[in-house]
């Protein structure tokens, strides 16, 4: 079972909006071409009557995009993500729900994955990523009530067109650049300094905005294509084919789905919620191994361990699938996640002999395998 691939991709998927712990953007000079800037109030209030007023903005209550995701290889014909007013968001189909992967936001972010069948309320760059997405307004307006600060930096060219360069930071302290074009006052381009994937390091990317339609009197871009700045790569590209909004939408459907759990959901659920306390994570391991000794826990453990990495928690981590991979000396996976989180604390010579032991296991294990070309020498 692979655990990596279908989470990484989900979390880069979020990355359409969003992914991310804040590192401050590098500022560089920008050209004015003028002495005297519009204030960022007047640049607002010209993009507020840009996108369709603010009237028409304010009457959307739902919005729900659907269409095709690209990252490299890897297409997905039927990504969709749904906004609700207050705060309410779903990486997914609210009229079709997945009961593999979800993530959302209620209040507070969240992720579920049906195998094993968790929940886990995320901290850290995961949970950045999707409270920085959650308004359907957009990150301009009504900056103020939600703490954030806009500064006008000067205008830049985008795709040859003048733009003035805001910079806008959040309540949390995390910064991006927008970019608003000074003829259409559109909102054409993004930039940040962010982690594209859950374990990767933070790099600067741009990000376009193009093809506005109206839909119900309100202009939505219905293209964006975000691109690494140092090299050029394009990391990922959406294009919406509809933007359904004002359908009714069943509140719930932005929480975790309900279900009951089993002895080891429960286990897994409280093991995470024990993330901070490695004695008490191994505690409760070994009790329930103890007390349960023909379930089997390989794979599950890999999954919250993997989990408890994702929230910074190395530690914690490292220390639980220390012990998965000592009651299961012959899983190849157990060896591959024990060596990932040796890596991401920094234990490079002890991932390396994980990764090489999980290769002796299982010499197809191809995540292995890519991982162990991948450590630095």
């Amino acid at each position: 079972m692979s655990h990596s691939h279908g989470v990484v991709r989900h979390i880069s998927w979020v990355a359409i909006s969003f992914l991310a712990i804040a590192a401050p953007i590098l500022r560089g000079r920008a050209k004015s071409g003028a002495e005297d800037l519009p204030t960022a109030d007047q640049i607002v209030a010209r993009y507020i009557e840009a996108r369709g007023g603010e009237a028409k903005i304010r009457s959307i209550r739902t919005a729900i995009y659907r269409g095709v995701y690209r990252e490299g290889d890897f297409v997905s014909p039927g990504a969709a993500m749904a906004l609700m007013r207050p705060y309410y968001k779903l990486v997914g189909d609210p009229d079709k729900l997945s009961f593999e992967f979800r993530e959302g936001y209620d209040g507070s972010a969240w992720e579920y994955y049906g195998n094993p069948g968790i929940v886990v309320r995320t901290v850290g760059p995961a949970a950045a990523a999707a409270r920085h997405g959650l308004a359907i307004d957009g990150p301009l307006m009504d900056y103020r009530q939600k703490g954030t600060t806009i500064t006008v930096l000067g205008i830049e060219p985008i795709a040859g067109r003048p733009a003035y360069r805001l910079l806008v930071r959040m309540r949390d302290g995390f910064e991006e650049e927008e970019f608003v074009d000074t003829e259409t006052a559109l909102l054409v381009a993004e930039r940040k300094v962010a982690p594209v994937h859950a374990f990767g390091k933070a790099i600067a990317s741009e990000t376009r905005f193009g093809d506005y339609r109206p839909v119900q009197g309100v202009r939505f871009a219905h293209s964006d294509r975000e691109v690494e700045i140092a090299t050029g790569k394009v990391l990922n590209e959406m294009s919406w084919t509809s933007i359904t909004v004002n359908q009714e939408i069943d509140p719930a459907v932005f929480s975790p789905p309900v279900f009951t759990r089993t002895p080891l959901q429960r286990l897994l659920d409280q093991l995470y919620l024990e993330r901070t306390d490695i004695q008490a994570v191994l505690w409760s391991y070994h009790e329930f191994r103890r007390v349960h000794p023909a379930i089997e826990t390989d794979e599950g453990i890999q999954v919250i361990g993997y989990q408890i990495l994702k929230m910074g928690d190395h530690s914690s981590a490292v220390a639980l699938l220390k012990a998965n991979a000592s009651d299961y000396p012959r899983s190849s996976g157990a060896a591959f996640a024990l060596g990932r989180a040796h890596q991401t604390a920094g234990n490079l010579s002890e991932s390396r002999v994980e990764f090489q032991r999980a290769l002796s296991l299982d010499p197809g294990n191809k995540r292995a395998a890519e991982a162990l070309r991948n450590l630095p020498d």
